[in-house]
C-alpha cells in the first residue's frame, strides 16, 4: 500500500505534516508525487522533514526534451529537501510522446545522466494507453510502469502479469476509478488479491483515509464469494463509458467543468443522492449544455470518451 500525492493539493501544510504522522503509523513507506500536483512535492518535502529515511519517493515529470527534464529533476530535488529521489517517472506519456522521451536530446537522456549521478535511483513511466505500456515493456531503461487498474479497468491485466516475469515494478494508479468506485476497502482488495501488483497508490488527505486503506492492505485473504458479487455488481453499472475525473480533458473552450459534471451526474444515477447531485450541479457557473460541440476534450482524453454524447445526456438529465 502506498500513498498517492494528489489529494495534498486540498489541504495545508500543517494538516499534511500531521497526517505523514498518520501515514508512517500505518507502515506506508511508498509516497507517489509529481511536478504537476502544485503543492504537491513541497508540502510534502516539508512533512517528511527528519524522516526521508522512513520512505520510497517517487515523483515524475510531463517533461519530453532533457533540457525540461533536467530542470523538473532539479525543482523536485529542491521541493522534496533530499539529494535523491528512489524513482523518477515519465509522466503520461503516448506514443508519440514517448518516441520523443528516447529520441536524441529526449527526457531519457536526462534521466540516466541523473541516475549515473545517484540523484535518482530507478526510471519509471505513467500511461494510459495499452500500446504505451506494452512499449514500454520493451524497453530496458524502463523499470516501473504505473497505469490504471481497478475493478472495472482490467484491461491492462496481460501487460502486468508481464511485468512480473519482466521484474519490471508494477503501480497500480486510479484504484478507485477516479472518484466512481464508493467502496475503498474493496477497490484496495480486489487490486492486491493481483500478485503482479507490486503497489497501489490510493491518493489520500485525511488520517481515516489512511487507517482505512492500511486495513486493507493487511487482509492478505483471497477475495470471498461476496466480495468478488459485490465486484461484478460495480462493473455491470459503471460499465466503460465513465469518466475517472484525470481531467487531462481540460480545459474546456466553453468553460464546462467536464469531470465535475460527470461526478454529479453519477450521484444522480448511480447513488440515488438526487438532492445533493441537484444541488451541486446547479452551483456550476457554466453547465453541460453550453457544450460547442468542438471536440477538443476528446481529442485529448486519455480513455477516449464520448464526451459530447456524455455531455449532452448529462445535460438532458439535469434539465440544462
Amino acid at each position: 500500500m502506498g500513498f498517492g500525492g494528489i489529494p495534498i493539493q486540498r489541504i495545508s501544510q500543517e494538516e499534511c505534516t500531521a497526517l505523514f504522522d498518520e501515514v508512517v503509523a500505518a507502515g506506508v513507506n511508498f509516497i507517489d508525487t509529481a511536478r504537476g500536483y502544485t503543492v504537491s512535492e513541497q508540502f510534502i518535502g516539508n512533512a517528511l522533514r527528519g524522516r526521508r529515511d522512513k520512505f520510497i519517493l517517487a515523483t515524475k515529470s510531463m517533461a519530453r526534451t532533457r533540457e525540461a527534464m533536467e530542470k523538473d529533476i532539479e525543482i523536485s530535488l529542491a521541493n522534496l529537501q533530499t539529494d535523491y529521489i528512489d524513482l523518477y517517472q515519465i509522466h503520461n506519456a503516448n506514443d508519440a510522446q514517448l518516441d520523443e522521451v528516447m529520441a536524441e536530446g529526449g527526457a531519457m537522456e536526462a534521466l540516466l545522466a541523473a541516475k549515473a549521478a545517484g540523484k535518482i535511483g530507478h526510471i519509471g513511466l505513467t500511461a494510459h494507453g495499452l500500446s504505451t505500456f506494452e512499449r514500454a515493456l520493451e524497453i530496458d531503461e524502463i523499470e516501473t510502469v504505473m497505469f490504471p487498474y481497478n475493478i472495472v479497468e482490467s484491461q491492462g491485466e496481460a501487460l502486468i502479469a508481464r511485468c512480473a516475469e519482466k521484474n519490471v515494478g508494477f503501480i497500480a494508479m486510479k484504484p478507485l476509478a477516479g472518484g466512481a468506485i464508493e467502496d475503498g476497502t474493496l477497490a484496495m482488495r480486489y487490486i492486491l488479491a493481483n500478485p503482479a501488483v507490486s503497489v497501489v497508490i490510493p491518493g489520500m488527505y485525511c488520517a481515516d483515509e489512511v487507517r482505512e486503506n492500511a486495513a486493507a492492505a493487511d487482509n492478505a485473504a483471497p477475495l470471498t464469494e461476496d466480495e468478488q458479487a459485490r465486484s461484478k455488481a460495480i462493473v455491470d453499472a459503471l460499465g466503460e463509458h465513465f469518466c475517472r475525473r484525470c481531467n487531462y480533458c481540460a480545459p474546456c473552450t466553453a468553460g464546462i467543468n467536464i469531470s465535475g459534471a460527470f461526478l454529479f451526474e453519477g450521484y444522480l444515477s448511480r447513488y440515488g443522492l438526487e438532492n445533493w447531485a441537484r444541488d451541486r450541479y446547479a452551483s456550476m457557473s457554466v453547465k453541460a449544455s453550453a457544450c460547442v460541440d468542438c471536440g477538443l476534450c476528446e481529442e485529448r482524453c486519455p480513455y477516449h470518451l464520448p464526451i459530447r454524447e456524455m455531455l449532452k445526456n448529462c445535460a438532458e438529465k439535469f434539465g440544462e
